[in-house]
C-alpha cells in the first residue's frame, strides 16, 4: 500500500464547506502558525500564561497601560468596570509586587447658591456646608450657571487659586472664554441660577441670567435636566434674541403647557466636587507616611476620605511623560463628567486628580506625536458632548486647551460621520474612526497645528479599542471585515474564517471587542463576545501578519497591551478577573491548555472509491528546543461517506516521540484529521502527516 503526504494548507478557512477545504485547517483553537521557507508554515501550540500578580481584581478589567516613571520604576495601570452595580470601579497601578487604588473621587452637592464677588476681583468665594474642606488640591464642576457680580460661573474650575482654607467656603478663579481672569464687576451676596418663563401654548421661553454674555445665534446648554411649564429643558439650545444683557430667548422642543416661571435646577447650584489629596485633618504633618503627604509641623499622615469612586464601564489610559493619563468612560449616554485625570507615580497624591482646564467630558483621547498634546476626541466646549468634536492641548502643557495666537491648543470637528469611534497615535499620524471613515491628523504647526484628511470611506471602526499598529501598518475591525492602513492606504484584508466572528458576533456589546497586538509573533488578535457568551468576551480571530493567515479559538481577554516595559503581553481574563503575561509558560496559569486544529474533508479519486487507512505517522516537534521532549498529543480521525454526514471518529489516539505510527483501520470517502492536546507543561509542532492508503472498493 503506498503512503500519502498530508501538506497542510497554512491558515484556517471556515468560509470553505467542509470537502472544499481537502488540505486545509477548517477548526482551530489556540494554536499559531510557524514560518516555513517551503511555503507549509506549520502549526504549533500557542504561548501559555502565568499570573502578573496573585490578586483578583475588584470587577473586570477593561484597560491596562504599562510606562515606567524617571525613577526607573515600571508601573502597569489597571481600570475596571462597575457593572453590575454590586461591584466598584477601580483605577489602580501595579507597581512590583504592591497595588494602590487611585481611582478619582467625587461628591456632588444640589444645594441654595451661596457666593460672593468683589469689585475688580476675578476671585469668587463660595459656600457649601454640605461638601467641607476643600483644598487647593481639588477642583469644582459647576454645570448649573452661575450669575454674581457681574460674571457667570460654569464648567471646572481649580478650587482655592489663592490658597484659601476655610471648613465650608472656597474660591474659584473667574475666566472669561479665552481662560483669562475676568474681574467682576460688582461687589455682590446674591448669587442667581437662569430663570425660564413659559407662556402657555407657545414654544418661545424667556431666559433671566444676568450679564449671560450670549448673542444671537450662540448655544445656551442645559446640563441639569429641569422642568417648567410642562417642558423639559436639556441639551443645547441657540439664542433666539436678545432683549437686554440679563435676557434671551431660546425655543423649546415642544409648547408650553402653562404660564409660569421657574429657576434651572430648581434654583438649587449644583457642585461636583473632584478630590485629589484630601482635607488635612488634625496632627498631620512632615515626616509622617509618604513624600508629599501631611502638612508641615503635625504628625499623622493624610488619610483620603472625601467622596466617593468615580462610576466607569470602559477606561481609556495613557502616558504623559511619567504621569498617567486616564478618562473614565461609559456605555450610557450623558454622563454627567467625564474629564482627563493625571497621576504622577512620584507626587505622594493618593489618588488621580481631574485637569481643571480640561474639558469636562470626552468620549476618549490618546498622547500625539511629533509634538506631545492630549487630543481628545468626542468631546465639548460647553459640557454638552459633541460626537465629532476634536481638541487638543498645547504643547507640553496639558494644563491649556483654549486655542490663541500664542500657544498651539486648539480644535476640530469633523466634517462626516454620525460620531467619532475611536482615535489612536499611529505611524507617523494621529488617526480618528468615525462609523464610516478614517481621518488623518498631521501635525503642520501654526497657525492650523493639525490637519484633518479623510483618508478611507466606508472602512469604520466597530469598537473604541479595535484597532492596533504593528511594524508600521494599522490594523482594525470594521462592522463588517478587517481593515490595513499601510503606505498602500486603506486596503481591505480578506479574512477567510469570516464566518466564525461576524455570523456569532454579539451585536449589543461591541463596545468590549479589544485589538490585541502580539508583536513578539508578528500576530493581531481580535478578542469579541459571541452570542452564547452571555455579553461578555470570550472568543478571538487572529491575523499572522507576516504570513498571511488566520486562526480563531476559544478564550476571553477584555483587555490587553503588547510587549512593553514589563515584558511580554499582558491581558485581562474576564470570568476570573486576573490578570495574566503571555508567552511566559506552555500552559494556562497552571493548567493544561487545550490547543487543537482539525482539516477539512480529503478525498482519494474525487470520491470515486472508498479509501482503507491502515496507518499514520505523524512527523512533529515534542517539545522546546533543547529540553525533553516528553509531549503528547492526541489524534483523532473523523471518516465519513458524503460531507453533511455525521461522520465516524476513530480515536483520540495519543501519540509521542516514540510512536512509531497509529493504525485505525478504516474505510470511508472522506477523512478528516484533527490534533489536539491536554497535558501540562507540553509543546507541539506539526509538520507532515503521512498515512498508507488504498482504493477500497467503487463507491
Amino acid at each position: 500500500m503506498p503512503h500519502v503526504a498530508l501538506r497542510i494548507i497554512p491558515g484556517v478557512n471556515t468560509n470553505e464547506t467542509p470537502a472544499m477545504n481537502q488540505a486545509g485547517v477548517a477548526q482551530s483553537n489556540l494554536i499559531r502558525y510557524r514560518y516555513d521557507p517551503n511555503g507549509n508554515h506549520l502549526v504549533e501550540k500557542l504561548g501559555g500564561w502565568q499570573r502578573f500578580v496573585s490578586t483578583t481584581q475588584p470587577a473586570k478589567v477593561r484597560a491596562l497601560w504599562a510606562w515606567e516613571d524617571t525613577d526607573s520604576s515600571a508601573h502597569l495601570a489597571v481600570g475596571t468596570e462597575n457593572l453590575p452595580a454590586s461591584s466598584q470601579a477601580q483605577l489602580s497601578v501595579i507597581t512590583g509586587a504592591s497595588q494602590s487604588n487611585i481611582t478619582p473621587r467625587t461628591a456632588t452637592d444640589n444645594v441654595t447658591p451661596a457666593a460672593s464677588s468683589t469689585s475688580g476681583s476675578a476671585i469668587i468665594t463660595i459656600t457649601d456646608a454640605t461638601t467641607t474642606g476643600i483644598t487647593s488640591y481639588d477642583s469644582v464642576y459647576i454645570p448649573t450657571q452661575i450669575s454674581i457680580g457681574g460674571v457667570v460661573l460654569f464648567g471646572l474650575y481649580a478650587c482655592n487659586p489663592d490658597g484659601h482654607i476655610n471648613t465650608t467656603t472656597y474660591t474659584v478663579q473667574a475666566v472669561d472664554a479665552l481662560g483669562n481672569a475676568l474681574a467682576a464687576t460688582a461687589s455682590s451676596t446674591s448669587p442667581a441660577l437662569p430663570q425660564f418663563a413659559t407662556t402657555s401654548g407657545s414654544s418661545t421661553v424667556t431666559v433671566t441670567l444676568a450679564n449671560h454674555g450670549y448673542a444671537v445665534g450662540s448655544d445656551f446648554p442645559v446640563l441639569v435636566a429641569t422642568t417648567v411649564g410642562g417642558v423639559t429643558f436639556y441639551g443645547r439650545y441657540p439664542v433666539q434674541s436678545v432683549p437686554s444683557s440679563s435676557t434671551f430667548t431660546i425655543t423649546a422642543p415642544t409648547q408650553a403647557t402653562a404660564t409660569t416661571t421657574g429657576y434651572l435646577n430648581g434654583g438649587n447650584a449644583q457642585f461636583t466636587y473632584c478630590f485629589s489629596i484630601g482635607s488635612i485633618p488634625p496632627g498631620t504633618g512632615y515626616g509622617v507616611g509618604g513624600y508629599g503627604r501631611g502638612a508641615y509641623g503635625a504628625g499623622s499622615a493624610i488619610v483620603p476620605s472625601q467622596g466617593s469612586p468615580i462610576s466607569a464601564s470602559d477606561w481609556m489610559l495613557d502616558n504623559w511623560g511619567q504621569i498617567l493619563v486616564a478618562c473614565n468612560t461609559s456605555t450610557s449616554a450623558g454622563a454627567p463628567l467625564q474629564p482627563l485625570w493625571v497621576w504622577d507615580p512620584t507626587s505622594g497624591s493618593p489618588y488621580a486628580q481631574v485637569i481643571p482646564q480640561a474639558p469636562p467630558y470626552n468620549a476618549g483621547f490618546f498622547v500625539a506625536m511629533p509634538e506631545r498634546q492630549i487630543i481628545a476626541w468626542g468631546s465639548t466646549t460647553d459640557g454638552i458632548p459633541d460626537p465629532l468634536l476634536v481638541r487638543w492641548c498645547d504643547i507640553s502643557n496639558y494644563a491649556s486647551w483654549i486655542g490663541t495666537v500664542q500657544n498651539q491648543a486648539g480644535q476640530y470637528r469633523l466634517t462626516r460621520g454620525s460620531q467619532i469611534v475611536g482615535g489612536m497615535q499611529g505611524p507617523q499620524q494621529g488617526l480618528l474612526w468615525t462609523d464610516v471613515g478614517l481621518w488623518s491628523m498631521q501635525y503642520v504647526n501654526q497657525p492650523y497645528i493639525w490637519s484633518f484628511n479623510e483618508i478611507g470611506v466606508g472602512c469604520g471602526l466597530i469598537a473604541k479599542k479595535a484597532a492596533g499598529a504593528l511594524n508600521g501598518v494599522v490594523y482594525w475591525m470594521g462592522p463588517s471585515q478587517f481593515y490595513a492602513l499601510s503606505g498602500e492606504g486603506v486596503t481591505p484584508i480578506p479574512c477567510p474564517v469570516w464566518d466564525v466572528i461576524f455570523q456569532d458576533l454579539d451585536t449589543t456589546n461591541l463596545g468590549k471587542i479589544r485589538c490585541a497586538v502580539n508583536s513578539l509573533f508578528g500576530e493581531v488578535a481580535w478578542y469579541y463576545p459571541t452570542t452564547a457568551s452571555g455579553g461578555e468576551v470570550a472568543a478571538y480571530v487572529k491575523f499572522n501578519v507576516q504570513l498571511g493567515v488566520w486562526d480563531y479559538g476559544a478564550l476571553g481577554r477584555s483587555a490587553w497591551i503588547d510587549q512593553s516595559v514589563l515584558g511580554p503581553p499582558i491581558g485581562a481574563d474576564p470570568p476570573t478577573r486576573l490578570i495574566y503575561q503571555h508567552e511566559t509558560s506552555p500552559d494556562a496559569d497552571g493548567q493544561a491548555m487545550l490547543p487543537s486544529f482539525r482539516t477539512g474533508y480529503a478525498a482519494i479519486s474525487e470520491g470515486d472509491y472508498k479509501t482503507f487507512v491502515d496507518q499514520i505517522w505523524p512527523d512533529a516537534k515534542f517539545g522546546y528546543y533543547g529540553q525533553t521532549e516528553n509531549t503528547t498529543f492526541n489524534v483523532t480521525i473523523y471518516a465519513a461517506d458524503f460531507p453533511g454526514q455525521t461522520p465516524r471518529v476513530y480515536g483520540p489516539l495519543p501519540v509521542t516521540q516514540a510512536t512509531t505510527a497509529i493504525f485505525p483501520r478504516i474505510r470511508a470517502r472522506l477523512l478528516a484529521v484533527e490534533i489536539s492536546s491536554n497535558d501540562v507543561g507540553s509543546f507541539w509542532r506539526v509538520g507532515l502527516v503521512r498515512y498508507r492508503a488504498q482504493p477500497d472498493g467503487r463507491y
